[in-house]
């Protein structure tokens, strides 16, 4: 396609250097054409009007004088916004065209449907802002777009109305606040021949985890229809999250996160009436579906690291896929600014002590916790009514709610995801937000006391009242040096991205059991006993959870390893050391359909727990679903950085069961380098050290059992509490023994557990004895790193140098 002239540039002809021409997202979807063509990554046809053809138009239709007339009267408070904007829009879209700029935009619409094959193709017409002396200067959703566009006149009548659009009481208030002066901002058009994702879906896509920054993984949000809903938080989306080191490799699916969204509704193409798009209902069958298959995310994926390599920092992106010919394409790309500008040497945690009643759930967009007045706002015509510093709770937000949203504590939306405009914005003005809520319109209410937590993962919460909370501000800048490796105790999806700036040397435990009961929620054994399953009730719940599964027990699988493996692409490369599930039988009974497989025990805390499970008829089925989680996670995802660990192994003779059972289901020990560790928190684990050492790779010290089991007390009665400790010298002795005798037999050997944080003195004594590692939780890791720092430099040398060779 050729250029045609001073007011009409095609998109295979301009590059980011067009920024001041044509305004910087026609400059970009050039620069994608030009240089990412090649590479796969696939944008429609199309073609971008200068800013020469905006001045011409203005200048043609003696627009200057009235514009600068208007505002005039705007900064001498003789109108309001209001009427200034719109006395502007009124006379631009009164405007005519000059011929040369109707002739040059026609001319390219012509040889667009020419290569379309379509006497009147159908068009998005976008606008881009650009100043000539301010290239870097974002106007990001200050403009208006239309979509479904066709024929001249309806192309022309577009491009009018997106000139006036430069206009809207939003865009002139930001020009205002950003200092920019009115007369020095042109318009530039994007016409680009339309996706028929109206016939499938759409979306945006981010090159990092928008909330936490963590630069590896690519956010996917999804819907049916065109994706102005996705971007106007008009609907819940689907979530995807792809795990960009792993996706240079063909043969696997490195996707660790995949969330069904609500999309109640969807937008399309109008059949009549003066809008060329309408939103309708989805079916249920589409709001009960993903919209993209694994080989769509895999390939967006791609095309994220493409386009972030070829930009050279984190991008924000809108995809469309075509309904009619099933082919993909990214319609607009950006550079993030939020995550990608924040400091890496600290960050902010909050620990919430005390709460209220929990009222409503949904997308934490921010991170932090803020305490405040509701004050519910239909509209932004109502902006008189906002109570400055309450918290903002509406259906979902546009450009024109920026005002209020600026003068809020937090905001609460009913609708919208991660990659929706109040999210985005929020998260632009450091505000926590909690989108996506459902009903928080109809549950909230003005001048009610509440508290937005957005710092306890992927979930935001509204408590009742205000909530005790601490903020712990996190310097990773002067955290020393260990020869002990310190580690982290992870077990929660939804947050294991946060701690990623942290220096850790990996995963010393993660518990199965809290992703199976969180993310999972069914006993596995009412699963794969589905049809035996009693409790009508557990039943029905099952069959909600488990729709589109056409094996109950891959439901427990996918859920599993996708939930394993974000926390696994936290630390990653570095190890993550699963235990498998340990829960007690009354734990187990809770699980959906759990209770009943499970006895009624008396002690669950010595009774059929661990290892004795896993080979039993009573759970061995159950054994064998997470067994395949682990070798999906693997083998299937890539994750070869997780390793396995038997907990409450009481016997070398249930040890060797154990490994027969795991390795029946694709889990053999030494094969494709997996390793298999065992707890140590009986002593017979002491005892038998050196023979249990002969089955397992490594051993984990769990303190509180082994100090119970040790001790004789009850680790959960309050009468015994003073009794049980750590430190008691007939533990230590425990723990430097099985530490001694691990060494001797070449295995590794660390301990997972809080007393090194709280107690230094405890520190100094596992570092005397030669640990390998310690696995602490996120928030006391700096601690103990300072505790062990301290400890082995108050430890002979040749000592710690000896058993450090071990690792």
């Amino acid at each position: 396609m050729s250029t045609t002239g001073p007011y009409v540039a095609w998109f295979n002809g301009l590059g980011r250097g067009d920024v001041a021409r044509v305004g910087g997202k026609n400059a970009s979807l050039g620069e994608m054409v030009t240089s990412l063509g090649q590479k796969g990554v696939r944008v429609p046809d199309g073609f971008a009007t200068t800013a020469d053809a905006y001045w011409h138009f203005i200048d043609a239709n003696g627009l200057r004088k009235v514009i600068g007339a208007a505002l005039q009267e705007l900064a001498e408070g003789k109108s309001e916004l209001a009427e200034a904007g719109k006395k502007i829009r009124t006379a631009v879209a009164a405007g005519t065209w000059p011929e040369d700029v109707a002739d040059a935009i026609t001319s390219a619409y012509e040889e667009l449907c020419r290569h379309a094959g379509k006497d009147e193709t159908d068009v998005a017409v976008r606008s881009s802002a650009t100043a000539e002396d301010l290239p870097e200067a974002s106007f990001a959703g200050q403009q208006e777009s239309y979509l479904n566009i066709r024929g001249k006149d309806a192309l022309l009548a577009a491009c009018r109305r997106c000139y006036a659009s430069l206009f809207t009481d939003r865009a002139i208030s930001y020009r205002q606040t950003q200092g920019f002066d009115h007369m020095k901002v042109a318009l530039s058009i994007g016409v680009q021949r339309m996706v028929r994702s109206d016939l499938c879906g759409s979306g945006v896509m981010f090159s990092l985890d928008t909330e936490t920054g963590f630069p590896r993984v690519v956010l996917i949000n999804a819907a049916w229809g065109l994706g102005e809903n996705v971007v106007q938080g008009a609907v819940d989306p689907d979530e995807y999250q792809v795990f960009k080191p792993l996706l240079a490799n063909p043969d696997l699916v490195p996707i660790v996160a995949k969330k069904l969204g609500a999309k109640k509704q969807k937008m399309i193409y109008a059949s009549e009436g003066d809008h060329p798009t309408v939103n309708i209902a989805t079916t249920e069958a589409e709001r009960k579906s993903f919209v993209l298959g694994d080989d769509d995310i895999l390939k967006l994926g791609h095309w994220a690291c493409t386009i972030e390599d070829h930009y050279g920092c984190p991008m924000d992106m809108e995809w469309a896929k075509d309904g009619e010919t099933g082919e993909m394409f990214i319609v607009q790309a950006r550079p993030e600014t939020v995550q990608s500008r924040q400091g890496m040497d600290a960050f902010r945690d909050y620990v919430i002590k005390s709460k209220g009643k929990k009222l409503v759930t949904g997308l934490s967009i921010g991170g932090a916790v803020v305490s405040g007045p509701v004050c519910r706002i239909d509209s932004p015509r109502d902006i008189a009514r906002f109570v400055d510093g309450s918290i903002l709770v509406t259906d979902n937000t546009d450009p024109d709610w920026v005002p209020i949203m600026k003068r809020a504590a937090a905001i609460v939306t009913d609708h919208g995801g991660r990659t929706s405009h109040a999210a985005i914005v929020s998260r632009e003005l450091g505000l926590p937000a909690i989108v996506g809520a459902g009903n928080a319109t109809k549950i909230l209410h003005d001048g009610q006391e509440i508290t937005v937590s957005c710092a306890e993962g992927d979930e935001g919460f509204v408590y009742e009242g205000k909530a005790e909370f601490e903020t712990i501000d996190i310097d990773i800048t002067n955290i020393p040096e260990t020869r002990t490796r310190i580690m982290l105790n992870l077990a929660n999806p939804a947050s294991a991205f946060s701690w990623w700036r942290l220096p850790t040397e990996g995963v010393g435990l993660l518990r199965m059991e809290f992703v199976v009961s969180n993310h999972v929620k069914v006993h596995p054994m009412a699963l794969v006993r589905f049809d035996a399953l009693k409790d009508e009730q557990a039943k029905a719940a099952i069959s909600t959870l488990t729709a589109g599964y056409a094996d109950k027990g891959e439901y427990f699988v996918d859920r599993l390893s996708v939930g394993l493996g974000r926390i696994a692409a936290a630390v990653y490369p570095k190890p993550v050391i699963v235990r498998m599930s340990d829960f007690k039988t009354n734990e187990y009974a809770d699980l959906i359909g759990g209770a009943q497989f499970e006895p009624k025990e008396e002690n669950p805390m010595l009774g059929f727990r661990g290892a004795s499970r896993y080979y039993s008829p009573h759970y061995r089925e159950g054994f064998a679903l997470e067994c395949r989680a682990i070798h999906r996670l693997r083998e299937t995802m890539g994750f070869t950085n997780v390793l396995v660990m038997i907990p409450f192994c009481r016997t070398l003779k249930e040890a060797d069961q154990v490994l027969a059972v795991m390795a029946e289901n694709g889990l053999k020990r030494g094969e494709e380098g997996l390793e298999v560790y065992v707890m140590c928190e009986i002593p017979a684990n002491v005892i038998l050290a050196c023979e249990f050492a002969k089955r397992f790779d490594g051993f984990s010290i769990g303190s509180n059992d082994l100090t119970q089991l040790t001790l004789g007390v009850d680790r959960d009665s309050a009468d015994l509490a003073p009794l049980f400790d750590e430190q008691n010298e007939a533990v230590k002795w425990m723990i430097e023994t099985v530490i001694a005798r691990a060494h001797e037999s070449g295995t590794k050997v660390g301990l997972c557990g809080q007393a090194p944080s709280n107690h230094p003195e405890f520190a100094q004594f596992l570092v005397r004895c030669g640990i390998d590692s310690i696995s602490v939780t996120p928030d006391s890791f700096i601690a103990v790193k300072r505790n062990v720092a301290e400890a082995e430099a108050a430890t002979p040398s040749g000592r710690k140098t000896a058993q450090a060779g071990r690792t």
